[in-house]
């Protein structure tokens, strides 16, 4: 199921090239800076329940696929909180496993069942149940609890994605616990900063009631927001998350941007007051990056829940956030004339619409100092996404202008196998440069390092 030489060039002498870059990195630690895991696992640090809620109840990239073949979303356990027939839902799965050949989710799914729990046969209908006891018995044990597995994995950071108006409990509760491992908050202020997010204005009244701030005015809303960035930066978060629709910014005087949020709060606003509201609030987001010292993420291009019967059924987060069109010259260029000579601050761009890569990110992240690129966002976070990065990106950015690699998931499990499979694609990148004497082999080492570890912590200030 694991060749040991998966994803290395079939060229002989590229891929002895590519396993000996992979052995130098195959064992770094994992950091983890961008991702949607539970803090709430590792406060608690109970046993996992069962094979399904573990691995497929959270798992869009796995529900979604099989819904796309007609499999009802109610049959996976979705929305069940438990699962009432957990194993009838692991049959199902296994009996459409042949649904995910090609795919890097399979890359991700075999990797964990070899590697985690010794399975050495291919998962079907016919070996549903072997695999469900297997599963089920050693997570009964404590060294399948939440904390063991992090630090099996060798992980040493990883953070959440949190709201703003989130108490963070549970990241105040692994502070007091006196356990080792470093899991940290990120600043996610989607549901205070866009109007079209459910429940808005309440919101923002929340923020204010949170923060002792009247956010029913310009300033207090400002206030606010700079006050529960300082709470997450407390608990050691470093980073803001934003998933805007497109990457429109702004840059408004006090006075129109006060109207504009009055206007806005009010309930009359129109369609494009609240897209020039989301542009202000990611100008307003970076002059306070540039502050407090916190890394901006962006990542727009994704029409979210574009199902409107499974949004209206199972809510958000469902697999149904489909890629749209990006424009970040022209969308970027407020934002970047008022901060884009900052070398302070950090922008890390990510992207669902692969054709930017090379037309636009590079060329800007090559140019503009507060800009980096994140690597491959969901769609493309798989073996060709990932090499289509490195063609696109290198020639014009450099190695130097990237991030390293997140995983972005929900699923904690699958963290080792997503950066097993990013380790291998750079190595392999890399391999054909020293076969074609763009590199010498101990530079690919050296940039292999970087692109495993160091940028990374870098980046994100780990």
């Amino acid at each position: 199921m694991l060749h040991p030489h998966r994803l290395f060039p079939a060229d002989p002498s590229t891929r002895a090239i590519a396993s000996r870059l992979y052995a130098g990195v195959k064992d770094l630690p994992i950091l983890s800076p961008h991702g949607h895991t539970e803090a709430s696992w590792f406060a608690e640090d109970k046993p996992f329940p069962d094979p399904a809620t573990l691995l497929i109840q959270p798992d869009h990239y796995v529900f979604r696929m099989l819904y796309s073949q007609g499999i009802p979303l109610e049959h996976l356990g979705i929305g069940e909180h438990p699962i009432a027939n957990p194993r009838g839902v692991w049959h199902l799965f296994a009996k459409h496993y042949y649904l995910f050949r090609g795919t890097p989710t399979r890359l991700w799914l075999n990797y964990c069942f070899r590697e985690l729990f010794g399975l050495t046969v291919p998962l079907s209908q016919e070996t549903a149940d072997m695999y469900y006891d297997a599963i089920q018995e050693k997570l009964a044990k404590p060294e399948f609890r939440p904390r063991a597995l992090f630090e099996r994995f060798g992980v040493e950071v990883l953070a959440t994605t949190n709201s703003p108006l989130d108490p963070l409990t549970h990241h105040l509760a692994l502070r007091k616990s006196g356990w080792p491992g470093k899991v940290i908050p990120t600043f996610r202020p989607d549901s205070v900063v866009d109007p079209d997010f459910d429940g808005f204005k309440q919101n923002v009244e929340r923020l204010g009631a949170s923060t002792g701030e009247d956010t029913s005015r310009w300033s207090g809303y400002k206030t606010a927001l700079r006050a529960t960035r300082e709470r997450f930066r407390g608990l050691g978060c470093t980073a803001t998350d934003h998933g805007h629709p497109t990457p429109a910014t702004a840059d408004l005087d006090v006075e129109s941007a006060s109207k504009l949020f009055d206007r806005i709060l009010s309930g009359s606003s129109t369609i494009a007051d609240r897209e020039l509201f989301r542009a202000q609030m990611l100008t307003e987001m970076a002059l306070m990056s540039l502050d407090d010292g916190l890394v901006m993420q962006i990542h727009p291009g994704s029409l979210r829940n574009h199902n409107e019967t499974i949004y209206r059924r199972f809510g958000r987060d469902m697999g149904a956030d489909i890629p749209t069109q990006t424009d970040y010259v022209h969308n970027l260029q407020p934002l970047l004339r008022r901060v884009g000579n900052e070398p302070e601050l950090t922008i890390i761009l990510f992207t669902l619409d692969e054709s930017a890569y090379g037309r636009e990110l590079a060329p800007m992240a090559g140019h503009y100092p507060c800009l980096k690129l994140g690597l491959p966002w969901w769609f493309y976070d798989s073996p060709e996404g990932m090499r289509r990065f490195r063609e696109y990106t290198t020639e014009t950015a450099g190695f130097y202008n990237t991030v390293g690699f997140n995983d972005d998931t929900r699923a904690f499990l699958s963290i080792p196998g997503r950066h097993d499979v990013a380790r291998r694609v750079d190595c392999a990148f890399l391999a054909r440069l020293v076969a074609e004497h763009q590199m010498e082999e101990d530079e690919a080492h050296e940039v292999a390092l970087d692109l495993t570890y160091r940028l990374a912590k870098a980046a994100y200030k780990l």
